[in-house]
């Protein structure tokens, strides 16, 4: 792999990463609701799944999961109904007071749960494995060692997904003023909401080619 080819890849992930996905978008909920510093837990979740399945796709879980019939489809429709199901919950979910500055945290929202939560949004979504198939290919040098190729645009998309993580969830930490407010608080769940369901429909235009 060229340097022109590893700066093209990285302004590329640089600006696709920065559209708000259901990963951004978690993290983002996440930090309104608990703070920079409990929302970590979700970020390592996300990162965990984004990882293993970027290294899956290296190891060819992409061609298997194109190839073997109906694979795709299950993974999709699994992600879309995930989606949804966050959706709803956020539509109605609660109106409860926002304090982020208790280091105590519900059972519903320890570590653990957090973690996990990230872990299956992230993992839920078919186009990363998509996108790695697609667009991975195109920056590679086919003369030379695939693997150190593979580790090296992984470790890229890996720093870059980290920074925007973190300006997604200081985003939070500054929205979290405004959303003391009940009714604003109300709004933003169902926005929220809104556009969980609405990534779950995209998925359904997810279809390999």
């Amino acid at each position: 792999m060229s340097l022109h080819s590893w700066w093209l890849f990285a302004i590329s992930v640089f600006l696709l990463s920065a559209t708000p996905g259901p990963n951004m978008l978690h993290i983002l909920s996440r930090s309104v609701e608990m703070g920079i510093k409990r929302t970590t837990a979700a970020m390592a979740g996300c990162l965990t799944a984004m990882i293993l399945v970027l290294a899956g796709s290296a190891a060819g879980l992409s061609t298997m999961l194109l190839a073997l019939p109906g694979a795709f489809e299950v993974l999709r429709y699994a992600g879309i109904a995930y989606l949804l199901w966050l959706g709803i919950k956020s539509w109605r979910a609660k109106i409860a007071p926002i304090d982020v500055g208790s280091d105590e945290l519900p059972a519903s929202h320890s570590l653990a749960k957090l973690y996990s939560g990230g872990f299956a949004i992230a993992v839920s979504n078919p186009k990363l494995i998509l996108f790695a198939a697609a667009f991975f290919p195109q920056f590679l040098n086919p003369a030379a060692p695939q693997l150190p190729q593979f580790a090296v645009l992984i470790g890229t998309f890996v720093v870059i997904e980290v920074f925007w993580y973190g300006v997604y969830a200081m985003g939070g930490k500054s929205l979290a003023r405004v959303l003391r407010q009940p009714s604003m608080k109300r709004m933003f769940n169902r926005m929220t909401g809104v556009i969980f369901i609405g990534f779950g429909l995209a998925l359904l235009k997810a279809k390999p080619q």
